[in-house]
């Protein structure tokens, strides 16, 4: 609920009981998936499945892709459509290693979001202030992004030593933090193969024991943009502009700051993802390592219903997908090909029974193909692991796409004085 007392002037009620009805749904969606992987590491004898070791991994991975995704939350909210994120996280990659070569990591991670937000500015120049089309924008960005930085790589890393024209030497990481006792109780339980338990302990080892303090610094960008966006006035303005712009204007609210502000963030925060990338998922900057992960974040906050909850539930989807490959390879993902037949074959019978015949056809074809795989075959080739993150991105889009709500406004040009 929120009330309107004067032009300008929007404040924000507290929450209604919804909300922490969502926030408890999550948890027991969190449960039920942790079950699920239990019993298949148990029916497929792939013991690394959920060990603490895939848990560390699916985290670094999940990361970035999170932190994408939540500058793609900041733009869409306010409007603006950002599939320049791609683009934006790789001048992050670049500042954080030139920065961090030369100042250290805290300056390199400033350096990285101040790449980011030039990026994120242009978008915005282009987008807010002068109507360019958000989509061609986007790709700009991304295309110039990608000449610009493998540009500048030879220029601030061709001559050092340890660099080179497409990398930078090798560089410090952030801090890690290990909480003594649980990290060493849960590491030993982790190993001991039990049913759920050692699940668990090995999802309580991976956030207790070497966390990167970027991962923390991470989670908690998430939980502020939560808090900043629907229990603020701020966020309250914010939002009115990717739901009904001229509405906004009406009641005093500066649209094109509040949209330009939104975008500029969204660089920031995928120039922290970029960071991200080079200091703790990789030792230094290299070409090309964004991997995509720009348009992945942009797939998470989609699957979230851009909701900062929802795109986190998405990034680690994605992240376990690509921590398994990492982990075992095909034996782990060979595993959750029994996963995602069972899961998709009980999704195709709700689907049908809700009345959605296209939705339960796909859903029952592709499970049907997955359970058929597992049975018959023992592995999966190295080729095809390194797809299951950008499959599971088109499976989880292409299945939930029905319940997906996006702001009314989002990527509607507009103009000052529609209103009138």
């Amino acid at each position: 609920m929120s009330v309107v007392s004067g032009p300008g002037q929007v404040t924000a009620a507290a929450s209604d009981d919804r909300s922490v009805s969502r926030g408890g749904r999550l948890w027991l969606y969190a449960l039920a998936i942790l079950v699920a992987l239990s019993i298949v590491r148990v029916l497929s004898g792939a013991d690394d499945l959920t060990s603490a070791g895939t848990m560390r991994a699916a985290i670094i991975a999940a990361i970035p892709i999170a932190l994408a995704g939540l500058g793609g939350l900041w733009s869409e909210r306010a409007g603006v459509v950002n599939i320049g994120l791609e683009g934006m996280m790789i001048l992050g990659t670049l500042g954080a290693g030139y920065y961090t070569y030369y100042q250290g990591v805290w300056v390199g991670l400033a350096g990285a979001m101040l790449f980011g937000a030039i990026g994120g500015a242009l978008h915005a120049l282009a987008t807010v202030v002068f109507a360019v089309d958000q989509i061609v924008s986007g790709v700009a960005i991304n295309i110039i992004a990608a000449g610009g930085a493998g540009f500048l790589a030879e220029v601030f890393f061709g001559e050092l030593e340890g660099g080179g024209p497409t990398q930078s030497p090798s560089l410090d990481r952030p801090p890690t933090i290990t909480v003594p006792g649980i990290s060493d109780w849960s590491g030993d339980l982790a190993e001991r193969g039990w049913f759920l338990v050692s699940d668990l302990a090995g999802v309580v080892n991976a956030l207790t024991e070497t966390m990167s303090s970027f991962t923390i610094l991470g989670l908690v960008a998430i939980v502020g943009t939560g808090w900043l966006l629907w229990y603020t006035p701020f966020g309250l303005r914010l939002r009115s502009c990717g739901e009904s712009p001229s509405s906004a204007e009406t009641l005093g609210v500066n649209v094109y700051r509040y949209k330009f502000l939104a975008v500029t963030m969204s660089g920031v925060f995928a120039g922290f993802a970029g960071c991200f990338l080079a200091l703790v998922a990789s030792s230094g900057y290299a070409n090309g390592q964004t991997g995509g992960r720009g348009y992945i974040g942009l797939a998470a906050m989609i699957f979230g219903n851009w909701r900062p909850g929802g795109l986190l539930t998405g990034s680690l989807l994605f992240g376990f997908t690509e921590g398994a490959r990492l982990r075992q390879g095909g034996e782990s993902v060979h595993a959750l090909l029994l996963l995602t037949g069972v899961a998709l074959v009980l999704l195709a019978g709700w689907q049908l029974y809700r009345g959605h015949r296209a939705a339960a056809l796909l859903a029952a074809l592709v499970g049907a193909g997955s359970l058929w795989w597992y049975l018959a075959t023992e592995t999966i080739p190295d080729p095809f692991t390194e797809m299951t993150p950008y499959v599971t991105t088109l499976l989880v889009l292409a299945l939930f796409a029905q319940r997906l709500r996006m702001p009314a406004a989002d990527g509607q040009p507009y103009r000052r004085g529609q209103a009138g």
